[in-house]
């Protein structure tokens, strides 16, 4: 059993690299980076969202967040501005050009999600997804020192 899970674990690390690879490769050309998505995503129906509140929502450090702002500003993806209820600290959006830029995006990690998904039927993509979201719960409840979620059975 420790040993599949360690295979599992190698498997996932490796899966998730490779994604981020290939999502760098293909995202360039918008000037987006997978780093970014989970900015990207908070921002994406035109929110203004504090550093803080996104590094909570991309479940990084404020320094991490705080260098990953600082380029997409440089790059023209978010811009910042005061926030009127705190004026010690900015509120950061998506700029004009990187909200156009959005849905070709999505179309590249859909067409991506297609392409990873080739030969497994649709229920057993379903399945993977439903046990996928399962690990990810367990894994969320470890990082918040809750126990884990769902039926343990099997190996």
């Amino acid at each position: 059993m420790g040993v599949r899970r360690f295979v599992l674990r190698g498997a996932l690390s490796r899966i998730a690299r490779g994604l981020a690879r290939i999502g760098d490769v293909r995202l360039s050309d918008l000037g987006f980076a997978t780093a970014q998505l989970p900015v990207l995503t908070a921002l994406k129906d035109g929110l203004r969202i504090s550093q803080t509140d996104l590094a909570r929502w991309a479940r990084v450090e404020q320094p991490t967040m705080a260098q990953m702002l600082a380029r997409m500003e440089r790059d023209g993806i978010i811009r910042r501005e005061p926030d009127p209820a705190d004026r010690r600290s900015s509120l950061v959006s998506l700029t004009r050009q990187a909200r156009a830029r959005l849905p070709a995006g999505r179309a590249i990690l859909r067409q991506g999600n297609v392409e990873m998904t080739q030969g497994p039927s649709v229920r057993e993509v379903e399945t993977l997804v439903g046990l996928l979201r399962r690990v990810l719960a367990n894994v969320e409840a470890m990082e918040s020192g809750s126990p884990a979620v769902g039926p343990q059975g099997g190996s």
